[in-house]
């Protein structure tokens, strides 16, 4: 992956802290045991221009007319190596990636209440294969910055990206600790499904604190449990399945939290259960899913028998001093 046209844009600016981590010497530390396929695999993706790009709903790239028959069967099977793709919906050249997770939907319960964006500098911590980056820049935002340690979704993200070379939207494989002591940067910071993945959520919201300019804004996406002020349910093993759960709090617990690491103009936007039409298996996704994580007789709680996963979206702002 190419970074040096983000090298060149962020040039002269706080982010160019960064540009000594985007040596390939950098990626090659990571050691993933896929990554040479990865990168081989990028590197052998057709060249090809698209007619059109449109970030929306559907984050479609091209056309089906920009290619014949063979090259699109050929990009169809370099795309299935990628599989599982978590994050979309996404259009490739007529390719129809039906991804497990219907972002859209998530960006359409926070995308009305949300500070603009045009114009902005923003980072996506947790960003996946970048979806969400890409709505971020259908919204006028002018740099757009994703941030994932895992590698499997970058690797989607490049070869997303190998398409559009010169568009100021990058996803660098990071963790939000191994971030780079520098100024504020960001005017909205993102952290949508990665809380309740922290040791330590409180360290979590400060790291996303400092990467913001005085008065931005933080969008925090979560998922939350019944619960008063203090609360925190604390899994003794997985939760809906998944492994690195640690605290999943309920949000009076979770705005205690913003007000303990000095945000403030907090205020809750939406509250929902996550539901199956949102999160799904798919052909994209053929592993378990929702369904597999929920009590077959009762919706209401995970296979383990906790409460089942509802998200909330909560805004609040660094301070100004």
């Amino acid at each position: 992956m190419d970074y040096t046209p983000l090298a060149q844009r962020i040039a002269g600016t706080p982010l160019a802290a960064l540009t000594p981590q985007l040596q390939p010497a950098f990626l090659d530390s990571l050691r993933h045991g896929d990554f040479q396929r990865w990168r081989r695999l990028e590197s052998a993706l057709p060249r090809l221009t698209p007619s059109v790009v449109e970030p929306g709903a559907i984050v479609r790239i091209g056309r089906a007319g920009d290619i014949d028959t063979p090259t699109r069967a050929e990009l169809s099977a370099r795309l299935r190596e990628l599989i599982p793709w978590r994050k979309g919906p996404f259009e490739l050249f007529g390719i129809a990636i039906d991804a497990e997770w219907r972002s859209d939907l998530k960006w359409t319960r926070l995308v009305n209440a949300i500070a603009p964006l045009a114009g902005k500098t923003v980072l996506d911590v947790g960003c996946g294969n970048g979806y969400h980056c890409f709505r971020m820049l259908e919204s006028g935002a002018a740099q757009v910055l994703g941030i994932d340690s895992h590698l499997p979704y970058v690797g989607q993200f490049w070869a997303l990206k190998h398409f559009l070379p010169e568009l100021p939207v990058d996803v660098l494989p990071l963790a939000l600790e191994q971030w780079p002591a520098m100024e504020p940067a960001f005017d909205t910071v993102f952290s949508m499904g990665v809380l309740y993945h922290a040791r330590s959520p409180l360290d979590h919201l400060l790291h996303l604190k400092r990467a913001l300019k005085p008065g931005g804004e933080l969008v925090l996406e979560s998922i939350v449990v019944p619960g008063d002020k203090g609360y925190a349910l604390t899994p003794s093993g997985r939760y809906a399945r998944m492994g690195n759960v640690w605290f999943v709090p309920g949000v009076a617990t979770t705005v205690s939290w913003l007000e303990r690491c000095g945000f403030e103009q907090i205020r809750v936007i939406d509250e929902s259960p996550t539901m199956a039409i949102e999160q799904r298996k798919t052909e994209w996704m053929p592993f378990d899913s929702l369904e597999d994580s929920l009590d077959p007789n009762d919706s209401g709680r995970t296979i383990e028998g906790y409460p089942a996963p509802r998200r909330a979206v909560i805004l609040a702002a660094a301070g100004t001093t």
